[in-house]
């Protein structure tokens, strides 16, 4: 699969480990649901602190992936809901060991709530899968 990062001269430099947008040429689409920090039996891993909330949903979208024949470089956009956007400086460098350039094109938005009150973060995210 071709990647491009598409990172415009004259636009303040990327706030993070994410591209302002991503052109890819070939491949197949993979919509990935909303992830929480849970594990395998449902409980919520990382209670109160959202750098291991959203290191154990990196876990999650790398097996996801993994099983569906890819990998985490082959995201093209993810969307995070955080409950504290404040946060964020907390989850960008979980993020960034997570994630290689050229980076995914990102939205990151603060909510209300999420399903449980003790999840901090959801993510989502799009990928294409080479054929």
């Amino acid at each position: 699969m071709e990647r491009e990062s598409i990172n415009p001269e004259g636009l303040a430099s990327p706030l993070g480990p994410y591209s302002y947008a991503v052109r890819v040429r070939d491949g197949e689409l993979l919509f990935i649901s909303g992830c929480v920090a849970v594990d395998a039996a449902g409980n919520t891993v990382g209670r109160g602190d959202v750098a291991l909330q959203v290191e154990q949903i990196m876990k999650i979208l790398e097996s996801v992936l993994i099983h569906a024949g890819g990998t985490l470089r082959d995201v093209v956009k993810i969307t995070s809901y955080m409950i504290d956007i404040a946060q964020f400086p907390k989850v960008a460098p979980v993020r960034a060991r997570y994630l290689t350039q050229p980076y995914p094109a990102s939205t990151t938005v603060q909510v209300s709530k999420l399903i449980r009150d003790d999840f901090l973060i959801e993510v989502e995210a799009v990928a294409v899968l080479s054929g």
